[in-house]
């Protein structure tokens, strides 16, 4: 065995293991599709203060996306569902009131002034952090915008000695009165019932940023996997069938050869599951698909490297010479067709949402790693079986080789 060849084989031993390490200690995240979660519908409240527009619609959607992100959640759900209401469905949540509480949660903060009137709302904010009153209890320290803070310095000094009201979502949370006028556009929000959570949950909230809106909960309710179950039989069904059938061709068609590269197809289902593992992946219904679409790819690019070389021992070229000049006349057409199924991946991801994103990332990783699999362990594992018997070789292929 080569050294150059040596190497490759402990290479691809080492990425087994650590694709095997990586799925043992961090199992693969499933979509709502298949383990369920919650589904929230949300409808936006139109207020004299706050008109109902296509604008404040598009802004409601991006601030309940970064909410989302906030939470953790991987391959969340987030859709418009006519002029008013949004669809969002977060897959593994099962606390309600927590979803609720983050994402339902319309944050709609205001300062107003004495006589009721509303002078600044969260949309005037700059920077939200958890800090301490002067007493040493939880509280949210805020900055203002430049324009945020010009119009708090016109208050606080034209109410000094008043009470200014904070509201959040129509609930008073906090009446400090103005002792001297606040310039520096800086603030604090106190209240008796902070607790370190809810000031955490709060900052949050307002990093994120308010809604341009208030949003009423309409319907939310566990979404359990059971559509995903009978799903996942299916498509395990249709995924075994498939696969016991290309390894039998490749097998029977192709003999030894196609033994290796079955084993190659093998190790590719590996290395990809542990590349989804280790990046936290959503798998889906459409990933899924994704990862089966690869491995026909990957099928496909060992079919062309057999048929090249075939036709390189029909021309009276010795086993190791044929291989060599059948995977460099196959190369370019491999590498054609996966990059350009890979372009197209990457314009679904980044033009896709939700389950599409997913789909165009296990497609992408998939197409990544067969061109791997099938250029370098697949020429590994024929090599080695060359270095046994170039003749037997030559004959599981069909080909008699030269004797020139």
């Amino acid at each position: 065995m080569g050294r150059g060849r040596g190497v490759r084989l402990v290479v691809i031993l080492i990425l087994l293991l650590v694709a095997g390490g990586v799925l043992y200690t961090r199992p693969i995240n499933l979509g709502l599709d298949l383990q369920g979660g919650i589904h929230i519908v949300l409808e936006a409240v139109e207020t004299p203060e706050l008109p109902l527009t296509e604008d404040a619609m598009n802004r409601a959607l991006a601030v309940i996306d970064r909410r989302i992100n906030a939470l953790g959640v991987t391959e969340p759900v987030l859709q418009r569902l006519g002029d008013r209401r949004i669809i969002v469905e977060l897959p593994g949540v099962e606390d309600q009131e927590q979803a609720v509480g983050v994402v339902g949660k319309t944050a709609v903060l205001e300062f107003k002034d004495p006589t009721g009137e509303t002078v600044l709302t969260g949309a005037d904010l700059a920077k939200a952090a958890v800090g301490r009153d002067h007493m040493g209890r939880p509280a949210v320290d805020v900055e203002f915008t430049a324009e945020g803070a010009k119009k708090f310095a016109a208050v606080t000094t034209k109410w000094v000695g008043q009470q200014m009201p904070i509201l959040l979502d129509n609930k008073v949370i906090s009446s400090p009165v103005i002792q001297t006028p606040i310039t520096e556009g800086k603030g604090q929000i106190t209240g008796s019932g902070f607790t370190t959570e809810s000031a955490s949950e709060l900052v949050v909230l307002l990093r994120a940023g308010s809604l341009p809106l208030p949003l009423e909960v309409m319907e939310i309710r566990n979404v359990g996997p059971i559509l995903g179950k009978e799903s996942i039989d299916r498509s395990l069904r249709a995924g075994i069938i498939g696969i016991i059938g290309v390894l039998l061709f490749m097998f029977v068609y192709y003999r030894l050869p196609g033994g290796m590269a079955n084993l190659a197809l093998a190790i590719y289902v590996v290395l990809v599951l542990g590349e989804l593992a280790l990046i936290r992946a959503t798998l889906t219904l459409p990933g899924i698909a994704g990862v089966i679409l690869s491995i026909g790819m990957a099928v496909d690019a060992n079919v062309i490297i057999f048929e090249r070389i075939k036709e390189e021992l029909a021309a009276g070229k010795r086993a190791r010479a044929a291989v060599q000049a059948g995977f460099s006349r196959a190369l370019r057409t491999v590498l054609d067709a996966n990059i350009t199924t890979l372009i197209t991946a990457l314009v679904l991801f980044n033009f896709g949402t939700g389950s599409i994103k997913g789909f165009a990332v296990t497609l992408s990783l998939g197409i990544l790693t067969s061109m791997f699999t099938a250029i370098v362990v697949t020429r590994v594992l024929l090599d080695l079986v060359i270095d046994r018997d170039p003749v037997g070789f030559s004959r599981y292929l069909g080909v008699g080789e030269a004797t020139k």
